[in-house]
């Protein structure tokens, strides 16, 4: 891989971790998440009025993929609820790639390579260092946590099969913004009868930073697929981990113990293993 490609990886990575601390450190989690998703809802509709529209035999796969990231956003936030950056976020990033390879075993009769199961075993012990120890997550968290990876890795094969048949990538991405973010401000209005948007109020600027970082990071990944190979990017992209332990401490005061670092670059080597193989 080239220098550039290694560098938007990492910066993905950076950005990744960036906005699930401003998700983190919101008073009301769940209506800032809501406005990171109206927002990415509304820079996406200039783009949706350029592209093309992804193939018709697209659109159910855009749906579900929409449906599931709903689902994975209010676990996300549940699992905050709970648990803190450094301990929750390893926990779902460490979970996907392990469920993604545990599912291609059980469903689809994959035969694991030595570097899937030398990572299926680091991520394994990583996760459970994690829930271990008087600084360890507390069960609640991590039930949460390991649902919201479950709910990343089921939209992330639904979108791997829409991708490819809706004829155009960007347009498929920028549809699933715009529904994604229709279904999220709904679920929010149904849920609290209405959402408050007060331009006075540093909290939505930050949601709507938190959201614009978001897509700058899927723009950076996307750019990064497009002049690299995928499994060594998505490897590299997973050492998001030990960049959320590292903003946990710094901006928002969380512990940073030797059990929990150790924890933490366990899951990241055992996800590049996975994302490598």
């Amino acid at each position: 891989m080239s220098a550039t490609v290694i560098a938007l990886a990492l910066f993905a990575a950076v950005l990744h971790a960036t906005w699930n601390a401003f998700l983190r450190s919101g008073a009301d989690r769940l209506w800032t998440v809501t406005i990171m998703s109206l927002t990415m809802a509304v820079v996406a509709i200039p783009f949706a009025a350029v592209f093309p529209l992804p193939s018709s035999e697209a659109w159910p796969y855009l749906f579900l993929s929409s449906c599931l990231q709903v689902g994975y956003s209010v676990f996300l936030v549940s699992a905050y609820r709970h648990g803190e950056l450094g301990q929750v976020y390893p926990i779902i990033r460490g979970s996907v790639p392990l469920l993604v390879t545990l599912g291609g075993l059980v469903f689809a009769g994959e035969h694991l390579t030595l570097p899937a199961m030398i990572g299926v075993v680091l991520v394994a012990l990583g996760i459970m260092s994690l829930s271990l120890g008087r600084t360890r997550a507390s069960t609640t968290s991590i039930l949460f946590a390991l649902l919201t990876g479950l709910f990343i890795a089921s939209y992330a094969t639904v979108d791997a099969i829409g991708v490819r048949i809706s004829g155009n990538a960007s347009s498929y991405a920028i549809w699933v913004f715009l529904v994604y973010g229709t279904l999220m401000t709904a679920i929010f209005v149904a849920m609290r009868r209405r959402l408050a948007l007060d331009i006075r109020s540093p909290e939505i600027w930050k949601a709507i930073g938190g959201g614009m970082v978001s897509l700058v990071a899927y723009g950076a990944v996307i750019a990064s697929f497009a002049l690299g190979p995928a499994g060594p990017i998505t490897a590299l992209r997973e050492t998001s981990v030990v960049f959320a332990v590292l903003i946990g401490r710094v901006f928002l005061g969380e512990a940073l113990t030797l059990r929990r670092v150790t924890a933490c670059a366990i899951v990241a080597l055992g996800a590049v293993c996975l994302g490598s193989s």
